[in-house]
């Protein structure tokens, strides 16, 4: 058991962090040796496993990270672009793959991330799950085969909690459909339409946003022309597709050289 890769789980208390936790414990591929949360969290100093249902793991929810990554093979984090860049830094340092699930990251702070991806492996993506991924990919062949007589519009749904828009999901298809026809995401996005906007204009490459209640995360992917529309989808009906993604990238990234990789990479896509 001791030789099992060890995992750090950032945001640990939080609703993907305890599915994290869950994955991690009950996978029987990995070990989980810590769980950070924020300074001034109540759940500092409690056992994970307790606050997660599972009865106590002998794992205490600790606010300095530096002892955990110090033992760990792995940190999957889920957190906000801030707090990545600074575990990025730490887990380099303790050379652990870095799993970053975290969304609204800007090309800014994605820039950020190269330096530590020179001494650690860094698995990014905008979704963990399989079908997403599988979904990015075909996004991009269908954009390549159809010219620009077929709008693209990519419609993402997510719970009223969610703090940015359009989804890092919603942007990876985006990065996908462009990517198929030639051209940067930059140049031809369209979001955040209200008032008079005018024509939409002919290549651009749409996004709509929709928050409320529990929607885990649901995405489509609009080609339409005249007379006709193509339709490519994703549901989610539960969080524990991108824990279990999270996790395979965790133990794919353990044999590879330091640098940069997504899901596509991990999957073989």
């Amino acid at each position: 058991m001791s030789d099992l890769p060890g995992i750090v789980i950032t945001g640990a208390t939080g609703r993907m962090g305890q599915m994290l936790v869950k994955t991690v414990v009950q996978s029987g591929k990995a070990r989980l040796v810590g769980a950070i949360e924020r300074e001034g969290n109540e759940s500092v100093g409690q056992d994970i496993g307790a606050l997660c249902g599972l009865g106590p793991l002998g794992v205490l929810v600790e606010s300095d990270p530096l002892p955990s990554f110090a033992r760990a093979q792995a940190v999957i984090d889920f957190t906000a672009p801030a707090a990545t860049l600074e575990f990025a830094a730490l887990a380099a340092q303790a050379r652990a793959v870095h799993v970053i699930g975290t969304t609204g990251m800007t090309e800014a702070e994605i820039e950020q991330l190269a330096p530590a991806a020179l001494h650690a492996v860094i698995i990014r993506a905008g979704n963990m799950s399989l079908g997403v991924n599988l979904l990015t990919q075909l996004t991009k062949k269908v954009a390549a085969a159809l010219d620009e007589d077929y709008d693209i519009e990519v419609i993402e749904a997510h719970h009223n909690q969610k703090v940015d828009a359009p989804s890092g999901t919603a942007l990876m298809l985006g990065e996908a459909a462009a990517e198929g026809r030639g051209v940067s995401l930059k140049d031809v996005s369209d979001s955040g339409r209200d008032g008079i906007t005018g024509a939409r204009k002919r290549g651009d490459i749409g996004f709509s946003a929709i928050r409320g209640g529990d929607i885990v995360g649901e995405h489509d992917v609009m080609f339409a022309a005249m007379g006709e529309r193509i339709i490519l989808r994703h549901i989610a009906s539960d969080r524990s597709v991108f824990a279990r993604g999270a996790l395979k990238a965790a133990l794919w990234g353990q044999d590879k050289s330091p640098g940069q990789y997504d899901m596509i990479d991990v999957l073989g896509l």
